[in-house]
């Protein structure tokens, strides 16, 4: 009878894990998360993938999505990279404004600043997307048309969209580069901050007049189309496993976009390969002879120099008497680390 009870007993009482990671299903006004240690988030419906906070340091918090089922949790979005939230933080589904996240004593830290009257439900899909729609089903905002660092399968980018280059691996703030598919159609890599400078462009499709949209369809390829779905690039050209396997394109911290895949059953008794393989050239080839401005920091930044390691990324490094300016972040440049000369041969300079 005793045990009877205790059954009964660890049913009703709700486990965390289950209790957090709330699956499926489409999310009414009012719901909300908690930055805490439990990572609490909402799933899509087979829980591919995941909307909610990841912990990234000691009280630091990222909004964001990511690939649920891999042991990576790999990031694909996020929402406030350069204002991590501390713990107790809240994002809430608003009917007036839509996502709003806000620390423990009430400020704002980031806002999906919906404009529309009509916001019925939010969802997190298996493709990747977060919508925000109204009753009828009309996506009022979603992730897929503000993208951070990553596309998707099925997500298009259309004029005026950007990818952002995180700063560093594990700092999702702003980084020297982008890539933007400009008003005039042509899609170009830049090593600079905001506003874009032409005379800063290390990569570009050559399609002004004719681009239009960038394309990651289901099979795996990226390219640019004009507006009657011509194709006229190829950024990624080279066939790609899809079955069974998570795909991502992204623009990473060293300025290099590259395409990667996943398996979604990762075995290592059968074979298969664990993690994330890169899966396509990336663009640019090379980074280091792509960026060869006159002027300027060059690709590593200023008072360093580029090569080209075995694995075919870019490394940085810093001549004799350099450090790195950010040991975080090699392509930030370097600054010596040797006292000033001076010309009479006597002393050191001094302040």
């Amino acid at each position: 009878m005793a045990s009877v009870i205790l059954g009964i007993l660890l049913i009703l009482v709700p486990l965390p894990l289950s209790a957090e990671a709330q699956t499926g299903g489409n999310l009414t006004l009012g719901k909300s998360l908690t930055a805490n240690n439990w990572n609490s988030s909402w799933l899509s419906p087979l829980g591919e993938f995941a909307f909610g906070f990841r912990k990234m340091g000691q009280g630091a918090y990222l909004l964001a999505i990511w690939f649920e089922m891999i042991e990576e949790k790999t990031v694909v979005w996020w929402a406030n990279g350069s204002d991590l939230a501390p713990e107790g933080s809240k994002v809430q589904l608003t009917a007036n404004r839509g996502l709003v996240l806000t620390d423990s004593r009430g400020r704002e830290l980031w806002s999906s600043n919906l404009t529309a009257t009509c916001l019925a439900y939010a969802a997190m899909l298996d493709t990747g997307n977060f919508i925000l729609a109204s009753a009828s089903h009309v996506k009022l905002w979603d992730s897929f048309s503000r993208p951070t660092d990553t596309i998707l399968p099925t997500q298009q980018l259309d004029l005026r969209a950007k990818l952002n280059a995180q700063y560093s691996e594990m700092n999702y703030s702003a980084g020297r580069f982008h890539f933007m598919l400009g008003d005039a159609g042509n899609l170009a890599f830049y090593a600079t901050p905001d506003p874009l400078d032409a005379s800063d462009t290390y990569w570009r499709s050559n399609t002004v007049g004719s681009g239009f949209q960038l394309i990651f369809n289901q099979s795996g390829q990226v390219y640019l189309t004009a507006r009657n779905r011509t194709i006229l690039n190829r950024i990624t050209a080279e066939p790609v496993p899809t079955g069974g396997y998570y795909q991502r394109a992204i623009l990473e911290y060293d300025g290099v976009f590259r395409q990667y895949i996943h398996p979604k059953t990762a075995n290592s008794s059968s074979g298969r390969l664990i993690g994330w393989s890169r899966v396509s050239a990336s663009v640019p080839q090379n980074l280091c002879t792509s960026i060869a401005q006159q002027i300027g920091s060059g690709a590593c930044g200023f008072n360093s120099y580029c090569t080209r390691g075995d694995d075919l990324r870019p490394r940085c490094q810093c001549p004799p008497g350099y450090t790195l300016l950010d040991s975080t972040n090699e392509m930030n440049g370097c600054i010596q680390d040797f006292a000033p000369q001076n010309c009479n041969g006597s002393r050191p300079e001094t302040d």
